[in-house]
């Protein structure tokens, strides 16, 4: 486990500093457009924090309840978040959080679904991943709406999802007088830093399966990903699917 925060202004080099002295081992920022100067990250951010010793997590997020515009606002956040993270330097093969920042109800989840799915799209050569409640985080792993998941206690009402890489467990609070949210992580985060070969863009690799026989092989292992009872196996049966559809030319998730 690793301790990290999550900050909505900027880090200066001074707090990176005080803060990786203090066991925190990532800083959550946000990949925005310059519309949103006041929380948005740049790339000598980047490398201060770098510099630190902590590694990046990112996150997209113009207002709290964006993701129940679903697939245009999905379309068009997914451009934006993909041109800020090449801006800062973040590396391909990495996670870009999309948030879902309030008390989302299930009327919202096909709207947040294609949210989602439509980001994904238009991040190319990234991994997706959402911020939100127990219930989102719980529902958008059932549908498949992407592969990493950073749930916050606030709406959760007292339920923690074994699926999330991350939890935010304390907000508003500060740490030698940062103010700041407070957060632990689980692996396969996807944060990253600005050092050369963090987690270069995969080569083109060349296709040893067949796509038709890749999605049989799959299908057993979602079955057995959904009757696993812990954290670990289903990291280790989404990490096999994974290296199967590598292995077939396809997409990962």
């Amino acid at each position: 486990m690793a301790k990290g925060i999550d900050k909505a202004t900027p880090v200066t080099a001074a707090q990176a500093k005080t803060l990786a002295a203090a066991g925190y081992a990532f800083a959550a920022r946000y990949l925005v457009p310059s519309s949103y100067a006041w929380k948005r990250m740049t790339a000598d951010e980047a490398k201060l924090i770098t510099a630190a010793g902590m590694r990046i997590v990112s996150v997209y997020e113009t207002t709290a309840n964006r993701a129940a515009s679903g697939a245009d606002a999905g379309r068009n956040d997914g451009a934006a978040a993909y041109a800020e993270a090449l801006a800062v330097g973040q590396p391909k093969g990495t996670v870009i959080y999309f948030a879902v920042d309030y008390d989302a109800q299930s009327k919202d989840f096909d709207a947040i679904e294609a949210y989602l799915k439509a980001a994904a799209k238009q991040v190319t050569g990234y991994e997706t991943g959402v911020y939100g409640s127990y219930a989102v985080v719980e529902e958008m792993a059932k549908r498949g709406a992407c592969a990493h998941f950073w749930q916050t206690y606030a709406w959760s009402r007292g339920k923690r999802s074994d699926k999330a890489n991350i939890y935010q467990y304390k907000i508003d609070t500060t740490v030698s007088g940062i103010a700041l949210d407070l957060n632990e992580s689980y692996g396969n985060e996807g944060w990253w830093d600005t050092n050369p070969g963090t987690k270069p863009e995969p080569e083109e690799e060349e296709i040893a399966m067949k796509p038709e026989d890749a999605e049989k092989i799959i299908k057993f292992l979602s079955a057995a990903w959904f009757a696993a009872t812990t954290k670990a196996d289903k990291t280790e049966f989404n990490r096999l699917a994974n290296e199967v559809r590598k292995a077939a030319g396809m997409p990962t998730e």
